[in-house]
């Protein structure tokens, strides 16, 4: 059960953003995105939006650093990948 986060490459509403997912579960990334004080609300479909100076409390908690392609690499072989379109069961929104 391991946390990931991609580099803040991704531009958005004046700041840059990375991406976090779990390699287990929904619950487990819930948790732990509780645990450095991210709102539920930065969940979307998948993967929680961290913006950038956020990064390094994410990685001081545990998150290991890969590249964004690994990351989604990781998040499918999981099963937990959910690309747009595609409904989240309901007690995961």
């Amino acid at each position: 059960m391991t946390v990931f986060i991609d580099p803040p490459n991704w531009p958005g509403h004046g700041r840059m953003w990375s991406h976090m997912v779990s390699d287990a579960s929904f619950d487990e990334l819930h948790a732990f995105a509780e645990g450095i004080g991210c709102p539920r609300r930065a969940f979307e479909r998948d993967h929680y939006d961290v913006p950038s100076h956020r990064y390094a409390d994410a990685v001081a908690a545990g998150a290991v650093e890969i590249g964004s392609k690994e990351l989604v690499r990781r998040l499918t072989e999981a099963g937990l990948r959910r690309p747009k379109g595609r409904p989240a069961p309901r007690g995961d929104r």
